[in-house]
């Protein structure tokens, strides 16, 4: 069975579909190519830090879903970094805060906000076990006032760029 349609003053032939099957299809590829893009400009936005060194067994996640880590894998705001026994993990954020996350440790990067052009923002880090060492990177420098790590039992405005939390 063929069925002619139309496209750009000419007709063409078309075995299975006619002419609304085709118009269907093409429109359903393209909405598929916008929400692909529109999904990868997304994930940049949200994308806090990218994992630099993973070794061990490291996940990350919101609350119980958690998934491997891998380096060059994304960290986001609201998530946690879970680190087991031998595993350990160096997550870069946008503004070149550098955290190194120990064995046993479970790390949620808890707010993350950095405008690149005016070089403001604020980021909370919640060490709820184990130990990380923390080198600050533009918003340390520029605005230590609005860095902070918490941990159960108290919260710490960071003044210096080179420290170490740990949380037995």
């Amino acid at each position: 069975m063929h069925i002619r349609y139309h496209c750009r003053s000419k007709f063409r032939e078309c075995g299975v579909m006619g002419y609304q099957g085709v118009g269907r299809l093409r429109s359903a590829v393209l909405l598929g190519l916008v929400c692909c893009a529109c999904q990868g400009a997304w994930a940049q936005e949200v994308r806090s830090g990218t994992l630099k060194s993973v070794q061990g067994n490291v996940q990350v996640g919101k609350g119980e879903v958690l998934r491997p880590a891998a380096p060059g894998g994304g960290v986001a705001e609201a998530e946690r970094i879970v680190t087991g026994p031998q595993g350990s993990a160096m997550l870069l954020l946008r503004d070149g805060t550098q955290i190194t996350i120990g064995p046993n440790s479970q790390v949620d990067i808890t707010r993350f906000q950095f405008d690149a052009t005016t070089q403001t923002g604020s980021l909370t880090v919640q060490v709820l076990l184990g130990t990380i060492r923390m080198v600050t990177g533009l918003l340390g420098k520029l605005q230590p006032d609005n860095v902070k790590v918490q941990t159960p039992s108290s919260t710490v405005s960071v003044r210096g760029t080179d420290f170490i939390v740990e949380v037995p």
